[in-house]
C-alpha cells in the first residue's frame, strides 16, 4: 500500500456556503500540475457540478503562486503518445469553461503556461498585485496545449505574449490586454474574489447558467472548437518531431541545465552573420 504522503490529495475541496472552492495544493512544487492533480481536479468539478447546493467554483492555489504550469510526461513519443497526453491536459483546462456553472480563478504569485491557461478559461480572472503571468513553452522548444488567448486577448496580444515566451507579465498589463478582469491588492484577493462568487451565487440560478450557456455558445458558432482541436494536432507535431536545434538544447539542458541550454540558444542566435 501506498504510505500517506502520497495518497495526500493535491486538490482541496470545500463549501462556503453555495461557493465551492477547489485549492491547488502541492505549494512545495509551486502547484505544477500533474496527473494525478488532473484527476483530482475533474474529482473536485465533478462534486460541485453534481451538489446543487453549489452555485459557483472557485478556483485557487496554495502556496507562494496560482501554479507555476503543467508537469508534462517528459521523454520523447510518437505523435499519438502526444495527441492523448496534450488532450489529458487540454481537457482538463476546459472542464473550467465548459462547467455549466459559473467559475472564477483566484490568481497569485506565478501563473505560467497552462496553468494561465486554466486561469483564464474560467469565465472571471481576478489577479492579486503580485501576479506574474506568461506561456514560455517557445523558450523550452514545447507548444501550446490550450490555444485560447486568441479568442480571449486577440490575435495581437495572443502572438506577442506566446511567440516572446515572456513570464513576467503584471497585472496592470495582464489587465489591459484583457486577460484578467481585475486587479486587487494580495491581502484582498480572497475577500474580493468570495465577494464576486457570493454576488453571482444571489443571482437567478437558472437565469446565470443559460446566460453563461449562451456566450459561451457564441465563441463556439465562431469556432472555438475546432481552432483549440487544430491548435493542439500542431502541439502534438511540435512535441513528437525534432531540429537540429531542438536536439542540442536538450542535450545542454539534461547535462548542464536550463541557464545554459537558454545561454546557448541567446549565443547561437546572436553570432548568426
Amino acid at each position: 500500500s501506498m504510505d500517506d504522503s502520497h495518497c495526500k490529495s493535491s486538490v482541496r475541496y470545500d463549501r462556503d456556503g453555495a461557493v465551492a472552492r477547489i485549492t491547488l495544493d502541492r505549494p512545495d512544487k509551486l502547484n505544477a500540475i500533474d496527473a494525478h492533480m488532473i484527476s483530482g481536479l475533474h474529482q473536485a468539478l465533478d462534486r460541485a457540478e453534481y451538489d446543487a447546493a453549489v452555485r459557483v467554483v472557485l478556483l485557487d492555489g496554495n502556496g507562494r503562486a496560482f501554479s507555476a504550469g503543467f508537469d508534462l510526461d517528459a521523454g520523447s513519443g510518437d505523435i499519438s503518445f502526444w495527441r492523448a497526453e496534450l488532450r489529458r491536459d487540454l481537457d482538463i483546462i476546459m472542464r473550467f469553461w465548459d462547467c455549466p456553472k459559473p467559475t472564477i480563478a483566484a490568481v497569485h504569485g506565478y501563473c505560467l503556461g497552462s496553468a494561465m491557461e486554466m486561469a483564464v478559461a474560467c469565465d472571471i480572472t481576478v489577479a492579486a498585485d503580485d501576479a506574474r503571468f506568461g506561456a514560455p513553452e517557445v523558450k523550452y522548444g514545447s507548444g501550446i496545449v490550450c490555444l485560447i488567448l486568441p479568442w480571449l486577448i486577440g490575435p495581437k496580444f495572443a502572438k506577442e505574449m506566446l511567440l516572446s515566451g515572456d513570464d513576467h507579465i503584471e497585472p496592470a498589463r495582464a489587465l489591459a490586454m484583457g486577460l484578467v478582469n481585475r486587479v486587487v491588492e494580495r491581502g484582498q484577493l480572497d475577500t474580493q474574489s468570495l465577494a464576486l462568487a457570493r454576488s453571482i451565487a444571489a443571482n437567478d440560478t437558472r437565469a446565470v447558467r443559460l446566460t453563461k450557456r449562451a456566450i459561451n455558445r457564441s465563441i463556439d458558432i465562431m469556432g472555438l472548437r475546432t481552432a483549440l482541436d487544430q491548435a493542439l494536432e500542431i502541439d502534438a507535431e511540435i512535441e513528437s518531431s525534432t531540429t537540429p536545434e531542438s536536439q542540442r538544447f536538450n542535450e545542454i539542458l539534461q547535462v548542464e541545465g536550463l541557464r545554459a541550454a537558454l545561454a546557448w540558444r541567446q549565443s547561437s542566435t546572436e553570432n548568426l552573420e
